[in-house]
Order: C-alpha cells, then sequence, then structure tokens
C-alpha cells in the first residue's frame, strides 16, 4: 500500500509540476505565434491592390517610324515590345522555366521543395549559388517592390506572389513575366530582348539562342556577351543542361545547341536623324504629355527618308570637314609623355573609315609617323597630311593665317603629340590613317518633297552629341543673295519679265544718321551698265537688285515674302535686296518649294500619323495646298534660277545633269553660306557658318562653301527619285529677244536667245537710239558716274 501511495504521490506530483510549465510554455507558443502573426501583418500592410492585375498593361515603347515604316527612334522607360504567350517559341519557354522555376505549373507561388533544395546546394557550396525565388515570385518584385535585400521585401514578395497565383493563371503570370523582365542591353521583355541581342523577331529565334536569353534572367550585366562572352557561353550551357534535367531536351539536342555559334548584332550607337527625332519628341511632349511619350507605346509615322538622311548627314560632315582644312590646321591637341615601347594585337573589330579618333604620335621621320589610335599601330604619311601646311596663329582669324609649305612630318609633329586621324586604310594587316581635325564650323542641311511639304531629311549641325541645337530649324541667319529670288519673283508677277532691263550702276544712298552713307557693291567690285533682270539674277548683281527693289516696292516684297510663307521680321528698307533680314532654313527652302511646286505653298511637316497603342488615330497630317504665286510667275522664276545653275553662280551643281534650279547666298565678311536649289520632286537648302558669328574666311562664299555639300546630297538623292522635269504652264510663250536689250527680234542672230514670257508681257521691237558708249562702271569711277538718292 506504501507502494501505490509512493506511486500515487509521485504521479499527482508530475501533473502538478506538468501543470507548472504547461501554462508558460502555451503563453510563450501563443505569444510567438501572435508576434508573428503581428509582424506578418505589420510588414504586408500597405501591399498594392491586385485587383486590375488581369487588365495590367507594362510601360510600353513610342517608336517612330520612317516614310517606309523603318523604326528609326524609341522613346521609353523601359523598351519594351508586349508579345502574347502563344507568340513566344517553347523552347524559350522551356528554357526559362527550366532555369528559373522547375516547379512553375506545380507550386502555388511558394516553392518549398525549391527552397529547400537550393538550401542544400547553397550549405554544400559554402555559400549562394542557387536562389529559390519562383517566377511569380520575381514578377512580383519587378512589378511592385524595390530590388532591396531585406527580410521585409521578402515576405511582402511572397504575400503578393500568393495573391497573384490566387487571382491569375499560371499562362496570365508566365506572359506578364516574359513581357516585363529585364534581359539587359535597356531590352525589358523578350520580344525586345531578341531584336536586341540577335536582331531577330521571336518567331526567328533558334534553341541555342533562347537558353542565352534565358540564361541572362540571372544577371544581365554579368552574363553579357558584349562584356564576357566566356562567362555568357558557360551560362548558356548551364541553361541547356537544366532542360536536360527538366525533361524538355535531350543530350543529343543539348550538345547540338551548345556546339552552334551565336551571332549577336553589334551594339551601335550611331543613330539615325537624332536632329529629327529631336524635333519629333520635342511636339510629342508638348501635345501628349511625357507620360504618353515614354509609356504610352504611340506609334509615329514621320516623313523621313533614311538613304536621303544618310546621304545628308555624309555630305554635311564631308563639307564642313573639307572647309575646316582650308582654314588650316590647329596643331596638336596636347602633349603627351611618348610611349617607350608600343606592341598592338590585330583586332577583332575596327573603328569605321573616316570615323575621327585620337591618336598619339609614337615615331616620327622625314617621311611620315607612327601613331597609335584605337589600339591600333598605323602611319601617316606625307600626302595624307599636306593639307595643314597652312597653320594657324594662335588666336589669329582664319583670313590671318600663315601658309606655310610642308617638306617634312618633323615640321608638325614630335613624339607624344596628340592627334586627331582617321582610318584610310587596313589592307595587308597594313594600318594606314589620315591627319584630320573635327570641324569647329556649323551647317545644316535640309530637304522637302515641294509637292506635299514632307521633311525627307534634316541635319542641324555637325554633331548632335556636340550641340543639339537645330540649325536648321531654329538658327536665324541673314541668307545674303540666296533672299535675291523672292524679290525678282515680286518683280515678275508685277508684270515686269526676264527680259526687263535694269541698270547696274554705282549708286549711294544717304542714311538716317548724319554723314552716314551706303553704296552697294557687287562681288566683282564692277558694274555691268543695263542688264536684263535674268543676267542680274544669274549673276548675283547687288547694285541692280537694290534699283530694282527700290522700283518695285520694299512693301510689296515683304508682303509677297509672308504669301510665300516667311514669317520672320523683315527690314523696311533697301538692305532686304541683300538678304540683311534674318531667317530660318526652313523657312526659305520652304519658299523655293513654291516655285517648285508651280506656286502652290504647301507647310512643311514631318509627322503624318500618330496612332496609340491600340491603333486609334490620335494625329493626322491633313493637305492644304495654297496657290499663293501664279503658275507662270514660278515657272518665269524657276526658269531664271536655271540659269543660275547653268551658267551662273551655281554652275558647280551643272555636273549633275539633271533639271535643277537654285541660288548662292553670301552675307558681309562671309559669316553665312548657303545654297538652295531644287528639282521638280525635291527642294533643299543648305547653310555653313560660325555659330559665333565668325568669319568663314576669304572666298568662303555660297558657291564654295556650301555648294559642294548641296551638289553632295543632291547628285545622290535625285537618283532615289523619278526623273522630273519643270511643268510648262500652258500661259508661258518662248520668243526670240536681243541679249544686250531684252527687246523682242525678228530675225535672230548671234546677238539674239530665246527668253520666256507670260501670255501678254511679250516686248515690243526696239525703236533704234544712239549707242550708249557706257559698256560698264569701274568702282574707281565712282566719282564719275555716281547716282545719289
Amino acid at each position: 500500500m506504501s507502494s501505490l501511495l509512493s506511486r500515487y504521490l509521485s504521479a499527482t506530483e508530475s501533473r502538478r509540476l506538468t501543470q507548472r510549465l504547461l501554462w508558460p510554455v502555451l503563453i510563450a507558443g501563443g505569444l510567438a505565434v501572435g508576434g508573428t502573426a503581428a509582424a506578418a501583418w505589420h510588414m504586408t500592410t500597405g501591399l498594392p491592390s491586385l485587383g486590375g492585375l488581369r487588365d495590367y498593361q507594362p510601360s510600353l515603347i513610342t517608336k517612330i517610324k520612317a516614310d517606309n515604316r523603318q523604326v528609326i527612334g524609341q522613346y521609353y522607360v523601359e523598351r519594351r515590345i508586349l508579345t502574347p504567350l502563344r507568340d513566344v517559341p517553347r523552347h524559350l519557354i522551356d528554357a526559362v522555366i527550366a532555369v528559373e522555376d522547375t516547379r512553375f505549373f506545380e507550386h502555388p507561388g511558394l516553392d518549398v521543395w525549391g527552397i529547400l533544395r537550393a538550401t542544400w546546394t547553397n550549405f554544400k557550396h559554402g555559400g549562394k549559388v542557387e536562389g529559390a525565388s519562383t517566377i511569380t515570385q520575381q514578377l512580383a518584385r519587378s512589378l511592385f517592390l524595390t530590388p532591396e535585400r531585406t527580410f521585409q521585401r521578402k515576405i511582402r514578395e511572397l504575400f503578393l506572389a500568393l495573391k497573384m497565383e490566387f487571382i491569375l493563371t499560371k499562362e496570365q503570370i508566365l506572359e506578364m513575366y516574359l513581357n516585363q523582365i529585364y534581359f539587359g542591353q535597356g531590352a525589358y521583355g523578350v520580344g525586345t530582348a531578341s531584336l536586341t541581342y540577335f536582331g531577330k523577331t521571336l518567331s526567328e529565334l533558334q534553341l541555342p539562342e533562347s537558353a542565352f536569353l534565358a540564361g541572362l534572367l540571372k544577371a544581365p550585366n554579368t552574363y553579357s556577351p558584349y562584356k564576357n562572352s566566356i562567362l555568357a557561353k558557360k551560362r548558356q550551357e548551364h541553361v541547356l543542361g537544366r532542360m536536360v534535367q527538366a525533361g524538355f531536351l535531350t543530350e543529343s539536342l543539348a550538345r547540338t545547341a551548345s556546339g552552334t555559334r551565336l551571332d549577336f548584332t553589334r551594339q551601335s550607337y550611331d543613330r539615325v536623324a537624332p536632329y529629327f527625332l529631336e524635333d519629333v519628341r520635342q511636339h510629342l511632349v508638348k501635345e501628349y504629355g511625357e507620360a504618353m511619350t515614354y509609356k504610352g507605346g504611340l506609334q509615329v509615322s514621320t516623313t523621313l527618308n533614311v538613304p536621303m538622311q544618310r546621304l545628308a548627314e555624309e555630305a554635311i560632315r564631308k563639307g564642313l570637314r573639307d572647309l575646316d582644312k582650308r582654314q588650316g590646321w590647329r596643331g596638336p591637341l596636347r602633349h603627351e609623355k611618348p610611349p617607350e615601347t608600343v606592341t598592338a594585337e590585330p583586332p577583332t573589330v575596327y573603328p569605321a573609315f573616316g570615323e575621327i579618333l585620337e591618336g598619339r604620335v609614337v615615331t616620327v621621320s622625314d617621311e611620315e609617323i607612327r601613331v597609335l589610335a584605337h589600339d591600333l599601330i598605323g602611319t601617316i604619311t606625307l600626302p595624307d597630311m599636306l593639307w595643314a601646311k597652312r597653320r594657324l596663329s594662335e588666336g589669329a582669324p582664319v583670313t590671318d593665317a600663315v601658309v606655310t609649305p610642308i617638306d617634312s612630318p618633323t615640321q608638325l609633329f614630335k613624339p607624344g603629340d596628340v592627334i586627331e586621324v582617321s582610318l584610310k586604310s587596313t589592307a595587308n594587316d597594313t594600318i594606314r590613317f589620315r591627319l584630320d581635325q573635327t570641324p569647329m564650323v556649323e551647317g545644316a542641311l535640309i530637304a522637302i518633297d515641294p509637292r506635299t511639304g514632307a521633311v525627307r531629311a534634316m541635319v542641324g549641325g555637325y554633331e548632335f552629341e556636340r550641340s543639339q541645337f537645330n540649325r536648321a530649324l531654329l538658327a536665324i541667319r541673314q541668307p545674303g543673295s540666296a533672299f535675291k529670288p523672292i524679290i525678282y519673283a515680286t518683280a515678275i508677277d508685277q508684270g515686269m519679265t526676264p527680259a526687263t532691263l535694269v541698270l547696274d550702276a554705282p549708286v549711294v544712298y544717304e542714311e538716317e544718321e548724319p554723314g552716314k552713307t551706303w553704296k552697294p557693291e557687287n562681288y566683282e567690285r564692277r558694274f555691268f551698265g543695263p542688264i536684263t533682270l535674268r543676267e542680274a539674277l544669274r549673276h548675283s548683281r547687288n547694285a541692280a537688285t537694290v534699283r530694282l527693289l527700290e522700283q518695285v516696292g520694299v512693301g510689296r516684297v515683304i508682303n509677297f515674302s509672308r504669301a510665300l510663307g516667311i514669317h520672320s521680321p523683315l527690314s523696311p528698307d533697301l538692305s532686304l535686296a541683300l538678304g540683311s533680314s534674318g531667317m530660318t532654313l526652313q523657312e526659305l527652302t520652304a519658299t523655293y518649294g513654291v516655285f517648285a511646286n508651280q506656286g502652290l505653298a504647301l507647310e512643311p511637316y514631318t509627322i503624318s500619323l500618330i496612332r496609340d497603342q491600340h491603333a486609334h488615330v490620335l494625329e493626322q497630317h491633313v493637305f492644304e495646298p495654297n496657290q499663293v504665286v501664279s503658275k507662270e510667275t514660278a515657272y518665269l522664276i524657276t526658269h531664271m534660277m536655271m540659269d543660275v545653275i547653268q551658267s551662273g553662280t551655281g554652275r558647280r551643281a551643272r555636273s549633275i545633269g539633271l533639271p535643277l534650279a537654285g541660288k548662292t547666298g553670301t552675307t558681309n565678311s562671309y559669316r553665312d553660306a548657303w545654297f538652295i536649289g531644287y528639282a521638280p520632286n525635291l527642294v533643299t537648302g543648305v547653310w555653313v557658318g560660325f555659330d559665333s558669328l565668325g568669319t568663314l574666311g576669304k572666298v568662303e562664299s555660297g558657291a564654295h562653301a556650301a555648294l559642294p555639300i548641296w551638289k553632295d546630297f543632291m547628285g545622290k538623292s535625285l537618283n532615289l527619285l523619278p526623273i522630273r522635269t519643270f511643268t510648262v504652264p500652258d500661259g508661258i510663250e518662248f520668243v526670240e529677244v536681243d541679249q544686250a536689250t531684252g527687246t523682242l527680234v525678228t530675225e535672230p542672230s548671234q546677238e539674239t536667245t530665246t527668253e520666256v514670257f507670260a501670255d501678254g508681257t511679250v516686248p515690243q521691237p526696239p525703236v533704234r537710239q544712239p549707242a550708249d558708249p557706257l559698256d560698264f562702271y569701274e568702282l574707281d569711277q565712282l566719282d564719275e558716274a555716281v547716282e545719289t538718292h
């Protein structure tokens, strides 16, 4: 009995002890559960609502397309092409699932077995080598969370993933993931990644390429083929191995894919038409706001012709370089310590021919110099540096340059000089450079279809990265003689003819300021007496044009200019005859387009159509032609400017061999050089000058500085278009006139020429007058034969 009692007392004591211990455990457990729940509630407070997730639209790319629908620019926060899951190749889906989330179609957003497997793998390797985030978790993180690595973010990520799995199907989650995730190189989503790395659409991707893309997801920068091709290849092989483990591939297919060469697109920052694109971007931001421009997926169709744009950029670049070299070499950029030894391996990629590079002079001899540039060792021989014979004194203007012939490179260079060069040839692994230099002078070009107003090419400066100021649209510069055709067209519109005589003789105008006078002079510093309007325009006679403006009336010319489309302020005085009023290149070029288009004016435009991401039309260009000049006047001034090219100041363009009309322009002290000209289906304007209003140098007129650029561009661009001739209106007559007097003749002779007239303006036969002994005036005869106004 005592033993039973003992056992009873022992059991009672155990129960009491258990009761004493149980309550604290229960209380602690409850507190732990409650604390965990409270912590979880706290960490998940403020999670975003997923109610609209089914309608989720990622930010999309706004695409800018040329006239042939080629994409020439994109505006985006995240560069992305939205792609339905059905358009994604099966092998790409398998590759992504195999390497990122093998059990994607089995887990509810959280893969417990994946966590255990990753933990064990990381434990075996002594560090983190494998992650356990599911595709759903990665999507939640990308859509809603920051990339910070904290325990709180991980909990929020998990809860969001579970909620997403409850709301969406697996297919919806996978489609969103493939369109949302970042692949490096600014590419978001599989559609953009395929184009970025391989230049292919998704339907063109092959298994080896899909395996590579899937491998980028872990660390796009680390596995970039442009930064570490070895790591990128190993990562691709790892993906193929995971696909075999997951049962998506056989060993044989994986080996074949691994042995296939991948051809990546060359990453280039050579943008086409940056000034044009910037003008389009500014329009979009102004009209639709930044959010729509950068995230709305707009589809913008423009007027740009890519082949013409390339030709325009090349012509401007070459023309400005040639002009800059005529001004002289500015010397080395700087001097550095000469390299003691120089070795260079043959490069896998050469710089582009003509690209200006910095090079360091290694050795100098009497015949050549050796240069290290772009990890290339090459030579510059004497013929490729002869243009540097004219060196400029420090700070001296171009016109004060000292001409120094070069007999040897030792006169210009010494080892350690840092100079600018361009690649000439790479034949037989022998590198040849040219001495070069980046131009300081600026220029602009704009080409417009006069029949529609569509801007086909636009260059706003030598280099967009150097200056974003668009000189084709924004620079207000004096056009000089390029304005004269408007004055002559006004005279024609008032009833004068190309055969009408105007006096080219000295004249002095009293200015408002006491004692000040203005004496317009011709380029040749001589005068030619009575000449026809055709002759005056052909050779750009200043004195004759001033007299013509005085006769026609400044007010009429200004009104006529406004009708043609010039909106810039115009000086209400006779200096207008010499192009003293500033205007933009686009303004004046579009004005010439009116003459090319038989008097019909159309506003220049760059955007033809804008659609939103749902293909709804937001904006569409509407043609509104306006007959501002008669067909007869337009044809007569065109015919006169054809003579400018055939035998006048623009005759350098005659070699193009097509029907062309145009006019040069040069301002005082050679600050601005212009050439504007046209065929029936393309009008192009070129301007050259310094932003600082400095001189281009003696003889750098419109014919010498701007016309070569125009000729280079038009000569090649017109080959892309059908050949057109200028249409002769019904009200035009061709008759024989005397070349000297412009009067009608009844019997042709060597002194007669065929002239064009509008109906009702054909002159009568001349009345015989005594011969005027004055053939022309020289400047030194100014005091003897000057007319004062």
